[in-house]
């Protein structure tokens, strides 16, 4: 073999590889557009919807389910980065993401995203029921044209009514082992709703130069630093009310009332201490932002390990009082511990 011919394989060789590593960013960018963590947050709280339910689903069904959600989450992440290119060029927070940078063109976003989102609604419906597909499909719509769309650029009121959309999940797993909606998913949309804006508030804190360059009309760019803390200490207020519905609706224990109970006042805690605050610290509203992730995630894993305990017997007897008709069937193991395997770290 000659030296020309060694120099071109070598060659060969090197193209290949580098095709490899371009091949592997271009998906690494397309999972991205996905939103990993907060299709995670989304996917556990519709676990635990799913295993509140009072439905045995085989574990096949489940774990189809378990991906269909996800692949919805992620095609709501990606349509929303989609048409926020514009914006999301312009803001630090969000300049290092796949489109602003180029990696990644709009139009193969519209694409990715759009058969991801088909791709999500058909499987879950065909792997469950109309009822858990068309709430999947609602929450894709919901947070893309009507959150992204039209509120987030027009209303201070963005958060309020597009974290509609974030609290869907449990009502969707709920629904896809049931066929229907209870009480009980919408106790859990409700903790959602109320989480998201003292969460998302403390964040746009930090981020007012950010989201006013944007032309984003965020609370604290409107409304200034004063308003949006004491919006956020009524809203963690009513958040530590609606997080005991489970306990009084029966279909909690004692695990989660006393994780909520310890929760709520830290949460309230946090709140206050960022309503008297003043000045430019930002150690509070971080404090609070952060916490409010490790609140939403203890509080539902706390009702995921009160539902591997004993409170099948206690939901039977709290709806037998309302008359609704509950089966005491548990869900597979497979469910009950699925959430071990989500890092709190990576939410």
């Amino acid at each position: 073999m000659n030296v020309k011919s060694i120099a071109g394989q070598l060659g060969k060789r090197r193209a290949r590889s580098a095709y490899r590593r371009v091949d592997y960013r271009r998906v690494s960018d397309f999972v991205t557009l996905t939103k990993p963590r907060v299709m995670m947050l989304a996917v556990f709280t519709a676990l635990v919807g799913l295993s509140s339910a009072p439905v045995r689903l085989d574990p096949l069904t489940t774990l189809v389910a378990v991906i269909a959600i996800a692949a919805g989450a992620g095609s709501a992440g990606v349509l929303n980065m989609w048409y926020d290119a514009d914006i999301d060029a312009i803001m630090s927070r969000t300049a290092m993401r796949p489109i602003p940078l180029g990696k990644v063109s709009r139009f193969d976003a519209l694409v990715l995203g759009a058969v991801l989102g088909g791709i999500a609604v058909v499987a879950l419906a065909l792997a469950t029921n109309l009822m858990a597909a068309a709430l999947l499909a609602g929450a894709i719509l919901f947070y893309v044209v009507v959150y992204t769309t039209w509120l987030k650029r027009s209303t201070r009121q963005n958060i309020v009514v597009g974290g509609a959309a974030g609290a869907l999940p449990p009502v969707i797993g709920w629904a896809a082992a049931t066929g229907e909606v209870g009480f009980e998913p919408l106790a859990l949309f409700l903790i959602i709703l109320l989480w998201t804006p003292p969460h998302f508030w403390a964040l746009a804190l930090n981020r007012i130069d950010d989201y006013s360059r944007a032309g984003v009309p965020m609370l604290p760019v409107v409304a200034g630093r004063a308003a949006t803390t004491r919006q956020i200490l009524i809203y963690s207020g009513l958040l530590a009310l609606a997080s005991e519905l489970p306990c009084a609706l029966g279909f909690a224990g004692m695990i989660y009332g006393v994780t909520v109970a310890i929760c709520g006042a830290l949460f309230l805690m946090l709140a206050f201490q960022l309503d008297r605050s003043i000045g430019p610290d930002r150690r509070p509203a971080h404090r609070l932002f952060v916490f409010s992730i490790f609140y939403l995630f203890v509080l539902f894993a706390a009702l995921l390990v009160d539902h591997d305990g004993n409170t099948s017997s206690l939901m039977r007897t709290k709806h037998g009082d309302l008359g609704i008709t509950v089966h005491d069937e548990l869900l597979p193991k497979a469910v009950r511990t699925a959430w071990r395997s989500i890092n709190l770290s990576e939410v």
